[in-house]
């Protein structure tokens, strides 16, 4: 057996108080597994989970084996982890069935002592937004060359880039999007769709608002995301270095009213967006390389307006501010 150096020694003991090292990516993703197996099987006992740990659905604090507990039926073939062992926190966008019906799962779970302290669930329940993710298929394992690496900071900068950029709807941000950039919501593509036969690309010089049509880029510079009024409560959950991800939980406000007037960057007045105000609240995820943004995937449920993540108070609920949730 070797002898630990005094450095290794020092190093080993505090990561073991933290709970963090003796759960690496093998281990976290295991966890995560067990705890849907678990769900599966209706039975809370079948995986680790602390005495105490917090438990929250859509937002509402529920005791641990009820809600998704009493209707997850199985598994579906859509599945991509966010893996940060550095956080002992671990996230799962993924498709599942309830009662045999395909829908998505986004899931965070915080890991101490390999016991699982903390469940976020939010639950897309569209069969069609499920059966969407599993047919596009992407899945981000590829691991990026170590020298090529973002940091943590590096890598929440950019993906915050995109919510500030889209809120602030100016369209002479700071955009960081690849060429390749491509944007999922609930299973569907919203940018580079194919323009229909008969029919002409839209122009963002005379159109009142964006198409899927469109790139990332096109997107942004139009001006024309004004029906997203406040992206808040920005709670950057997992991050991963050697796979460029970031896995986000926000809210986007929809404030109505004379909100739905303003003006284009080319100075056009334009009246459009949701008459009615309300919120959405979405996981999203952020596949990032060499500062730029190449991928994107979210799901979104429409919630109440100014509704909370049930992990946030409300200052930090309605503030647009980047917050690193893993600390």
């Amino acid at each position: 057996m070797k002898i630990l150096t005094g450095v290794l020694v020092s190093g080993l003991l505090s990561s073991l108080a933290s709970g963090q090292a003796a759960c690496d990516r093998a281990c976290l993703e295991g966890l995560a597994d067990r705890y849907l197996d678990a769900v599966v099987a209706h039975d809370p006992s079948k995986a680790p989970i602390a005495k105490n740990a917090k438990f929250t659905e859509n937002g509402q604090k529920l005791d641990l084996g009820d809600g998704l507990w009493n209707t997850m039926s199985g598994k579906g073939t859509y599945r991509v982890f966010v893996t940060d062992p550095q956080a002992g926190e671990v996230s799962f966008l993924g498709s599942i069935r309830e009662d045999n019906t395909p829908a998505m799962l986004a899931l965070r779970l915080k890991v101490r002592n390999r016991q699982i302290s903390e469940i976020e669930t939010f639950i897309q329940r569209s069969d069609r937004s499920a059966l969407g993710f599993e047919k596009i298929g992407y899945t981000w394992t590829d691991v990026i060359p170590p020298a090529e690496r973002m940091t943590r900071e590096e890598l929440l900068k950019t993906a915050n880039m995109y919510f500030s950029g889209m809120q602030k709807n100016d369209g002479k941000g700071d955009y960081p999007f690849a060429d390749d950039c491509n944007r999922i919501e609930n299973g569907g593509m919203t940018t580079n769709t194919p323009t229909p036969a008969g029919q002409t690309r839209p122009d963002p010089k005379t159109a009142t608002g964006y198409s899927s049509q469109w790139s990332c880029m096109e997107q942004f510079k139009s001006g024309l995301l004004h029906f997203v009024t406040r992206i808040r409560d920005r709670r950057y959950v997992a991050v991963d270095p050697e796979r460029g991800l970031v896995f986000s939980f926000i809210f986007f406000d929809h404030s109505g009213g004379d909100t739905r007037t303003f003006q284009t960057p080319d100075g056009r007045t334009v009246t459009a967006g949701p008459a009615q105000l309300w919120t959405w609240q979405l996981g999203e995820l952020f596949k990032i390389e060499k500062g730029k943004i190449h991928q994107i995937e979210a799901i979104m449920e429409r919630a109440p307006y100014g509704m909370n993540s049930g992990w946030s108070n409300w200052e930090n609920g309605l503030s647009d501010r980047a917050q690193d949730a893993t600390k």
